[in-house]
């Protein structure tokens, strides 16, 4: 019998499919969700019987581990508890997008410890687990409809081509999938890239739609310092940030990229474009630096996301940040003590210019000292976590 085939762009209630969608899944049988990269070949990680069931259609050789599709970078952490921070770096700023990561699974607490028995041979057998979270809009809403994850596959025999049209899964599988969400021709055409990545490093274990160099990019560590307009303090904050780094780095502040991180800055009412104020530029050129490059930018959704530390001048700033981004709130903090904002007076620049140079030579130096035969971006996160403890410490009456 072959499958049942809905056109999703022409549904009437999108709803609707969903709720097929989940109940299909739900009773343990095969369906193809479109993503972004290819078909995909789904079954509920909660029914044994359908991942059995998705074997046999697949044909999948033994030992070849199947991927387990999440709602959200945030669910991650509770099917690996102990994510590294590269690999929370990754997922909050590849997913949802067409890239697979593969962690270690060696969290007792790891919501993958619930599922059955003969789902986690299939998708852990040697220790480590692979997820994703797809980037297409209607397998996000089955994802976050049912209860629990999907085993994902692409819509294909195995060793057959990929399948990156609804038809081209039904020549594919026919009625060994019982429902298919024809979403019109996927947006990439090819497969995810797949990346394992232990503790703070990485390696791509299959060519996919996000190069080597584009992932590199992404491993960066970013300190995002924010203000009001972007033309003061949080510019002058990165301003020598990025100095201190370069310093000990022995290289050139426009090579901090290439070192694996990024020092940047952003106003909360910020029009993009505008210069640094006089009274920032005079101070930063008695400090031997060069602020006049300086354009404004409005902090972002992309900004708020990929940074891994944001460090707020006031309070009022920060409470900005985290009513506007509650999940960047675990990352967000004050800068100055006992909930003392930093003020814009510029009579009062040249003492903030002296506070920000000694917390952050602080931190630099914490850092420095721990990682002179480390990796770089291990010693950049440790750097990170001991500047995010200082501050939550120097600031006890944080919401």
């Amino acid at each position: 019998m072959p499958p049942v085939v809905i056109d999703v762009r022409n549904a009437e209630d999108n709803r609707d499919v969903v709720h097929r969608a989940v109940q299909a899944l739900a009773e343990g049988q095969l369906i193809a969700l479109p993503t972004e990269t290819v078909y995909g070949l789904a079954a509920s990680a909660c029914r044994a019987d359908a991942v059995e069931r998705l074997l046999k259609v697949k044909g999948r050789p033994g030992g070849q581990p199947l991927s387990l599709a999440i709602k959200s970078a945030e669910e991650a952490h509770d099917f690996v508890p102990d994510l590294s921070p590269l690999a929370r770096r990754l997922a909050r700023r590849c997913w949802p997008g067409p890239v697979t990561l593969v962690v270690d699974d060696g969290h007792r607490d790891g919501l993958s410890k619930q599922l059955p028995k003969e789902v986690r041979q299939v998708i852990a057998p040697e220790g480590t687990l692979g997820l994703r979270v797809p980037a297409n809009e209607m397998s996000q809403d089955v994802l976050r409809m049912l209860t629990g994850p999907i085993v994902l596959t692409s819509a294909n025999r195995s060793g057959g081509a990929d399948t990156v049209t609804a038809q081209e899964v039904v020549d594919a599988l026919g009625g060994d999938v019982a429902l298919v969400l024809d979403d019109g021709p996927c947006r990439y055409g090819q497969p995810s890239s797949v990346v394992r990545v232990k503790q703070n490093n990485f390696e791509i274990l299959r060519e996919g739609v996000v190069g080597e160099a584009t992932l590199r990019r992404l491993a960066n560590v970013i300190v995002l310092f924010v203000c009001t307009g972007n033309t003061c303090r949080s510019p002058m904050a990165e301003l020598m940030m990025r100095h201190s780094l370069a310093k000990c780095l022995n290289c050139g502040i426009d090579e901090l990229e290439t070192k694996g991180v990024s020092v940047i800055s952003a106003g909360i009412a910020a029009a993009p474009g505008c210069p640094p104020t006089p009274e920032a530029v005079q101070v930063m050129r008695e400090q031997g630096l060069d602020l006049m490059r300086h354009e404004a930018q409005p902090i972002t959704d992309k900004l708020a996301r990929d940074a891994d530390i944001i460090i707020a001048m006031t309070s009022s700033h920060m409470q900005s940040i985290i009513e506007r981004w509650p999940q960047a709130a675990d990352r967000t903090h004050l800068l100055l003590a006992e909930r003392r904002d930093l003020p814009a007076d510029d009579l009062k620049v040249r003492v903030i210019a002296s506070a920000f140079w000694s917390v952050l030579m602080i931190a630099l130096e914490t850092w420095q000292k721990q990682g002179a035969d480390r990796d770089l971006r291990t010693v950049m996160d440790q750097a990170i976590d001991a500047l995010a403890e200082g501050l939550a410490e120097l600031d006890p009456g944080r919401p």
